[in-house]
């Protein structure tokens, strides 16, 4: 019983993969596109970011007092999966051997709802607040607003960020986080992109 409730998953997964890829191929390619809205045109921006970046960090003297011994680098990879749904944001820590449970190593997922831009963020400190984008009118800067949080709040959570396009080998981040007490703390992060081939060589 087990292996048929296997075979008919795979089977399942198969015919829908084949539905995917069938619709596409009838697309005619004199269709014409259709007009992006904020969120759509925000969110291709942000995949065009997919890749490896790194650079130093700017912290503000509340968030110095609580990051001693955080490195001066950063190390941030973006990543499009789910057939182009969803941008995979990680920081920290890359190294795929690495014991995530020891080393700060937050998770960000990009994605439409609801005609609107959202990032979930898996925090650190055990909480996954929401946010909502908005984009600038000349498509350089996406900012997000906190909309909600799951999970405790007893060490604060994140509150806002803020994605700045200079060129496609340079953006920054900004990131501000909430305490318990309501203060907020945070960093801006001047990023730029790592090759293949300097990936490599370290």
């Amino acid at each position: 019983m087990k292996s048929t409730r296997v075979m008919l998953s795979i089977v399942l997964l198969l015919a829908a993969t084949a539905a995917f890829a069938q619709a596409d191929a009838h697309k005619h390619p004199t269709d014409t596109p259709k007009v992006q809205t904020e969120a759509q045109k925000a969110f291709t921006i942000l995949k065009s970011l997919a890749g490896t970046w790194e650079g130093p960090v700017a912290m503000d003297a509340q968030l110095r007092e609580h990051a001693q011994g955080a490195p001066e680098n950063v190390k941030v990879s973006l990543r499009v999966t789910s057939r182009g749904n969803a941008l995979v944001h990680e920081m920290g820590e890359l190294d795929p051997a690495a014991d995530p449970t020891k080393y700060d190593h937050p998770v960000t997922m990009f994605y439409i709802q609801d005609g609107k831009l959202l990032l979930t963020h898996f925090c650190d400190a055990g909480n996954r607040p929401r946010m909502t984008a908005k984009i600038s009118e000349d498509g350089k800067r996406i900012d997000f607003d906190f909309l909600d949080v799951s999970g405790s709040t007893q060490y604060g959570n994140m509150q806002h960020a803020v994605f700045t396009i200079i060129d496609a080998d340079h953006h920054t981040e900004e990131w501000i986080f909430r305490l318990p007490n309501d203060k907020t703390m945070g960093g801006r992060m001047e990023l730029h992109r790592v090759t293949q081939q300097q990936a490599s060589a370290r």
